[in-house]
């Protein structure tokens, strides 16, 4: 005769991952349910946003037995290690503010990471209520001008020109620490936080739930993962194509240099730096590349391993 403990761990049931602890998952089931789980074995393999297959251990615990097929994947890696974000989403939303200044360099960065898992990105300016705001949201004219979506907002004073974009969407939320992102998440979903914030802190190290990417529903069909804030974007598992086909303003040019393996670096007969030469392509992305492949191979030939 079996016990109640044995009936309970033959029961597999499906749900999402709704906050991702590194060691420890908190899991969504169809039935509002939340189960700590813990995944089988040393695989570390599941994310905020998968679908996974969990056996029962307790009353609200379980173990990930499966990590279903995703349809993308935003990760950002390092000579170190690999940070996974989020799976299956339809769209980030990368957050930058005029105090403090954002970074340039993480917003391309974060671009190229989103064009290379082929999903669509939104860029909101926060904190439209400063003084600063109206030159930040001109600096940003030269990203609108080949193709994204870019909107002004306050997470302090008025949220609503974000709520649209949202709508009927899993969306990503994704920034360097200071730019807004725990107040927009606030004055998104204050009371979904709070609950959840109840509910991390019964897990065994709860006291980083600031640390890993949660998700949080504003209703059925609508979403947001937050993720910690972080000052880099490493892509090093990227190759050189990638990234260049990663940069949206280069694919029309893309197969038409001189040179079939052209890196657009300063090779003769390159489509891309003529279109640079003739104003079809930012100067300052163009540099912005270049820097990033010299950075690309410089520690690609430090550690060949990455390269295999």
């Amino acid at each position: 005769m079996t016990t109640r403990r044995e009936r309970e761990e033959q029961v597999v049931v499906e749900g999402r991952v709704v906050a991702d602890f590194g060691r420890e998952f908190l899991v969504d089931l169809a039935d509002r349910r939340q189960l700590v789980c813990t995944r089988k074995g040393k695989k570390q393999d599941a994310t905020c946003g998968d679908f996974v297959e969990v056996r029962l251990t307790g009353p609200a615990q379980g173990s990930i037995e499966r990590v279903g097929t995703r349809r993308n994947l935003l990760y950002r890696s390092d000579q170190w290690r690999e940070k996974t974000l989020a799976a299956n989403v339809d769209q980030v939303v990368i957050l930058l503010a005029p105090q403090p200044p954002y970074s340039e360099a993480f917003l391309n960065l974060s671009l190229v990471a989103c064009e290379a898992a082929r999903i669509p990105v939104i860029v909101a300016l926060n904190k439209s209520d400063l003084p600063a705001h109206a030159q930040a949201r001109k600096a940003l004219q030269p990203y609108e001008r080949i193709g994204y979506t870019v909107i002004s907002m306050s997470a302090r004073e008025d949220v609503s020109p974000l709520l649209p974009h949202l709508e009927r969407n899993f969306t990503l939320l994704v920034g360097q620490s200071g730019m807004g992102k725990s107040r927009t998440v606030n004055a998104l979903l204050m009371n979904e936080v709070a609950r959840v914030g109840d509910l991390t802190a019964s897990l065994e190290s709860g006291t980083h739930t600031t640390t890993f990417s949660r998700l949080y529903r504003l209703d059925r069909d609508t979403a947001i993962i937050d993720t910690p804030g972080f000052q880099s974007f490493g892509l090093f598992h990227l190759t050189e194509a990638q990234i260049g086909e990663a940069m949206r303003e280069f694919r029309p040019y893309l197969g038409r240099c001189k040179f079939n393996d052209c890196a657009h670096l300063g090779e003769p007969g390159c489509a891309v730096i003529e279109a640079a030469g003739r104003g079809e392509i930012g100067a300052e992305r163009l540099s912005f590349y270049q820097v990033l492949i010299e950075q690309h191979r410089e520690l690609h030939e430090q550690h060949p391993e990455w390269s295999r």
